[in-house]
């Protein structure tokens, strides 16, 4: 089988044009642009912008609120694109795909209008609030409560921490805990907080991470809410939680992925023209036959996340579950795998700005510990897929 038709089993046209067309605007900024985006303490605005004009952003949300009609399968390839071309735009697994996804499936008539617009079109974005520092993302550790007044406003109180963008984002998704009044039990809910919210505190985190997006950590100290803050309904918390994290993972399998792809093409470069003795040094295979497994790994993990993203836009959301936990698993550890190697590939030229691989040695671990680590996902695996009793 041919490479052009064994691409065409597996993308459709539609998908193989779309992918050109990401790619040629993420060359025409490029890692340049990013890197020096990072050091200026700016964000990736214009990249933004012109992402929104071709209609990138929305790609996943329902025309009928402004956006393409497509699903995760199409962000994700956006993303990945993004990255392979060295300027990712991490809101992409924020925004659109958690915030987006979630207020598209579970939200009301009027919380549809107020913010699928704006997400799709790129004037408004919205951050996302899980991980505790406590509880990290465990859902049912969760401190973060919601106390409903007798007039109807929510009250929220509670730390979040790793919360990225939210001081570019117009508001942010928070999962707390409400009393189940039959039970008495505590249970997760989704309440849309705006950012200048009084008591809604935020505090920068300090990383060693190059990337536009800060992340931050945030305190609700009697947050007010009215009652129409709650996303969806409010006994249906956990599925609606859910719906948010398949594309997450999804994403940031996509996020990974554009991040090996890009790191292994300097690689590849490097080793083609880099000449030490008589051949170049890709020419060895002590170089080559390394690049060429993390190529494969890679490869792998692409199919594995189409695997997820469309099964996720089926409305298979159990299996989705499953696939999309292993294409995150598998790209992470593809990535990382790949800067690596492309890093010892260039000697002490890896380490160098001018290269910019040394950077992507910190985020490609990124991908190994957000939005769960790669031993929760084996958990989630083992007991999930295999039948295996649980160990927590």
């Amino acid at each position: 089988m041919s490479n052009a038709l064994s691409n065409s089993v597996i993308e459709s046209e539609e998908h193989r044009a779309l992918r050109a067309a990401v790619a040629a605007l993420g060359k025409r900024y490029g890692r340049e642009y990013f890197t020096t985006v990072v050091a200026e303490g700016k964000h990736t605005d214009e990249l933004w912008q012109d992402a929104a004009k071709a209609g990138y952003l929305g790609v996943n949300l329902p025309e009928e609120y402004g956006g393409g009609g497509a699903g995760i399968t199409e962000l994700s390839l956006i993303l990945e694109e993004l990255g392979a071309a060295g300027c990712p735009l991490l809101m992409l697994v924020v925004s659109p795909a958690i915030c987006g996804t979630v207020i598209a499936r579970f939200g009301t008539e009027e919380q549809k209008r107020t913010w699928l617009p704006g997400l799709a079109d790129g004037s408004r974005k919205m951050a996302f609030g899980i991980t505790e520092p406590d509880a990290g993302s465990n859902s049912h550790r969760i401190t973060t409560t919601a106390r409903k007044e007798s007039g109807g406003d929510w009250i929220l109180n509670g730390r979040k921490i790793f919360v990225s963008g939210v001081d570019i984002a117009d508001a942010t998704l928070i999962v707390g805990r409400t009393e189940d009044a039959r039970t008495g039990k505590l249970k997760p809910c989704l309440f849309i907080v705006p950012r200048e919210a009084p008591g809604f505190g935020r505090s920068p985190v300090a990383m060693e991470l190059a990337a536009p997006e800060k992340q931050f950590e945030l305190t609700l100290d009697d947050v007010r809410l009215p009652a129409d803050a709650l996303v969806g309904d409010e006994d249906a918390g956990l599925l609606q939680l859910f719906a948010g994290l398949n594309p997450e993972r999804i994403m940031t399998a996509a996020f990974a992925l554009g991040m090996g792809r890009y790191a292994l093409a300097r690689a590849v470069d490097y080793a083609r023209t880099r000449q030490v003795w008589k051949e170049p040094i890709g020419a060895h295979q002590a170089l080559a036959h390394p690049l060429a497994q993390c190529h494969v790994e890679l490869e792998l993990a692409g199919l594995m996340m189409r695997k997820a993203a469309l099964l996720y836009d089926a409305g298979d959301d159990m299996a989705a579950g499953e696939a999309a936990n292993m294409a995150k698993y598998a790209a992470a550890e593809a990535a990382v795998h790949t800067v690596d190697q492309a890093v010892h590939t260039l000697g002490g030229n890896g380490l160098t700005q001018e290269y910019g691989l040394a950077s992507l040695i910190t985020a490609a671990r990124v991908a190994r510990i957000a939005p769960v680590s790669r031993e929760m996902i084996l958990n989630f695996i083992s007991h999930q897929s295999l039948g295996l009793p649980k160990s927590y």
